[in-house]
Order: structure tokens, then sequence, then C-alpha cells
């Protein structure tokens, strides 16, 4: 069935997706479709964090989505496919002997193919999508911006990533962004981009499940939190001092620790209302 076909009903749906360029590892698209959407209606990319649970990061997004009319698609890395965080948070950029696979083969392009499909299909007219993502899918976010540009988003939220890939040449990548071909033209394409870093006033604990622990992201802070403040001030450092324009911004947000659910809620509150919810106590970890 065609993608068109499979979106024509409103609700929940989970389609198979193939990227051309790593057709081995295929993709489910977790979408949702409110009562009344139409093409021109916001489209909403959301990236899961590292449990791979698109289904429920697409959940997250329904209050919203039936609020302002949103489709949400959550592109799905399942584990069987993406089992590392080599495959997924940090973009499948290298082959197995060491070596860069050509860029448009990274993963952190397949959102801009699920776009280009969305519109082939005829559900998605406007002219640029959102994307957010959580935890890893924060990673993801930050990581696809900074190495493929945003010029097909609206906006980008990187919310609680658990490290970053620090915005210079000087070091390697995952720990920077030297050694992938990019340059300084890059580097002021990034800084230009209104990326935007969510992060849990809560989600501060240095001894945090999942938090990553190698000596290049304790450098970072010792939460996520901390690391989330450093990457910000690392951008906007490094831009004053090469005199570029810098419009990324930090939201700290109250109250809120490792919750995918509710930095969601944070998350489309921002973006359609124009302000944060009123939030809730925390509620459970999301992965």
């Amino acid at each position: 069935m065609s993608l068109k076909s499979l979106l024509a009903d409103y609700g929940r749906n989970a389609i198979p997706f193939v990227d051309p360029l790593n057709p081995e590892r295929p993709l489910t698209l977790n979408t949702y479709r409110p009562a009344g959407h139409t093409p021109d209606c916001a489209v909403v990319i959301v990236q899961h964090g590292m449990n791979r649970n698109g289904d429920d990061y697409r959940d997250f997004w329904i209050p919203a989505a039936d609020r302002h009319g949103l489709l949400i698609v959550a592109p799905t890395f399942a584990r069987a496919e993406y089992p590392e965080t080599e495959d997924y948070n940090n973009g499948l950029v290298f082959d197995a002997d060491g070596s860069v696979r050509p860029h448009d083969a990274w993963v952190f392009a397949i959102p801009g193919r699920v776009i280009a499909a969305l519109r082939q299909a005829g559900v998605m007219k406007q002219p640029k999508a959102r994307i957010y993502g959580h935890s890893a899918g924060g990673q993801f976010v930050h990581r696809m911006i900074s190495t493929h540009g945003g010029a097909l988003f609206k906006a980008a939220i990187a919310a609680n990533a658990g490290w970053y890939s620090l915005p210079t040449l000087e070091k390697t990548f995952p720990e920077g962004l030297g050694g992938l071909g990019l340059g300084v033209d890059e580097l002021q394409r990034l800084f230009a981009y209104p990326l935007h870093i969510l992060a849990g006033i809560e989600d501060c604990n240095a001894n945090a499940d999942n938090l990553p622990s190698q000596p290049e992201a304790q450098a970072q802070g010792p939460g996520r939190l901390h690391r989330a403040r450093n990457y910000f001030a690392r951008g906007r450092e490094t831009a004053e001092k090469h005199g570029l324009p810098f419009n990324w911004r930090l939201t700290e947000v109250p109250g809120i620790a490792h919750d995918g659910c509710a930095m969601s809620a944070a998350a489309a509150g921002l973006w359609f209302e124009g302000q944060l919810p009123e939030m809730a106590a925390p509620a459970a970890v999301n992965f």
C-alpha cells in the first residue's frame, strides 16, 4: 500500500519505510493523524529515545496533535536494524572499517527523505516541518542540524540529550565535529540556525540511568542539565569569538527530570502556544 493510502484514515498508524540509501535497514513510521487534518496542517517529526520506542513518543504528542491539528511522524529505528549508539544517536556515520560513509547515507539525512515521501504522497503541503528529539533523540537532532543543516525544518528542539557533539572542528566526532569533512561554513550555518536546547531542571543527576559516562561526556558536566548549559555556552562563546551570528536558544524546564512525555508537552507548548504549560509532578522516566 502507498503512504498516501496508509495515511488516509485518522488516528494512529505504523507504516513500513525503506530508506533508499540504507535499504538493508528498514524503519517504521509511527504516525498520528487527528480528525480534520488536512495536508496544509503542520508536521512534527519526532525522534525517540534509546529504547527505540517511536510508538510511545508519537503518543506523547497526541494531545498537542488533537489541539493544533498536527501530523505526527515518528521514524522508528528498531534495535534489530540499528542496535548501537553509533547506528542511531551518532548517525551511522562510519563504516565497519572506520571510514566515513557518504554524507547522504548517514541516518541524519533520513528525516529529510521522510519529508520528501510525505510530500510525494500529498499529505504534506507545508514548506517546512518541525523536528523534536528527546534523550537519544535529542542527540540525534542536534547532530543532524550540525551535519546536515536545518533547511527543511522550521524549528528544531533537542531535549535532555545525554551529551553533545561540541561545535568545534578541533575535536573528532562525536565529541566534536572534526574528521567528517565539515568546515567553517558548516559551523557558521549551525550557529545561525535557531536550534532550541530544552533541558529539564531536575535532569541533573550525575548517576542517572543510561547517562553517557565516557570521559568525553563527563567533561561536559555531571548531569544532562549541566551538559546542555555547557553546549549552549560553548556555542555562544565560539560564535562570538569569530563574530558569527548566534541564534540558538536554551530553555530550562522547571520540575521535570528525564521525562519524555512531559518534555514533549513542553516543546508543544513553546511551539504552538508560545509558553511552557503548567507542569505536573515528575512522572516515570522515559528513554
